[in-house]
């Protein structure tokens, strides 16, 4: 599989999550990942992918289910997932994480990845080369404000593929953005200022 320097992980996450504050015992746990592979060079999409996770101390909401779409998942559903020692180990293995730079849309989605990881004390499957690409959006389009991935979308002029909070289809739609930016010149180098920039 080639991994040159052009590639990059696009990575969105889903998580339990509650209209109010978390049950007692309970904490916000990933239960989807999704992750877009991004040609830079060829600028394309070449493969998307899809991780369920299985939540060790929390469970699906109502308002979870409500919140990721008309079948939005459900407690059944992520019962058949991974562990998330397991889903971390396939990133790893799979689809290179710790080699390829990655992005997501802000710095919501590392921040769960490190607390989850150090919280079940599982190896932290990513590498450091991670940009966040709604400040590279930002910067590039001269925005006031931060958008969320779906007026960036409306803002680039480009159409809102499949379901919102779902993490494969929102990973698939971030891609999109970055090759926006990119075929404006403006998607940064690893570890460049925008890449370090937080949510």
């Amino acid at each position: 599989m080639d991994t040159g320097p052009h590639l990059l992980n696009v990575v969105d996450v889903e998580a339990t999550c509650w209209e109010g504050p978390p049950p007692a015992g309970q904490v916000s746990e990933i239960i989807e990942i999704g992750l877009t592979v991004v040609d830079l060079r060829a600028r394309t999409r070449p493969a998307r992918h899809r991780l369920l996770v299985r939540p060790s101390r929390s469970r699906v909401s109502a308002f979870c289910t409500e919140l990721t779409g008309l079948t939005g998942l459900t407690q059944d559903e992520v019962d058949g997932g991974s562990t998330f020692a397991e889903a971390c180990r396939a990133l790893a293995a799979a689809h290179r994480a710790g080699e390829l730079p990655w992005a997501s849309w802000g710095d919501y989605d590392r921040n769960q990845f490190t607390r989850q990881c150090r919280a079940t004390g599982t190896p932290y499957p990513f590498g450091h080369a991670h940009t966040n690409a709604k400040a590279a959006f930002t910067a590039s389009y001269g925005l006031r404000r931060r958008p969320g991935m779906a007026q960036a979308l409306q803002v680039a002029g480009l159409p809102l593929e499949g379901r919102h909070h779902r993490g494969e289809d929102d990973a698939w739609n971030i891609a999109a953005l970055v090759l926006d930016l990119a075929a404006r010149g403006d998607w940064p180098a690893p570890g460049g200022a925008a890449a370090l920039a937080t949510a």
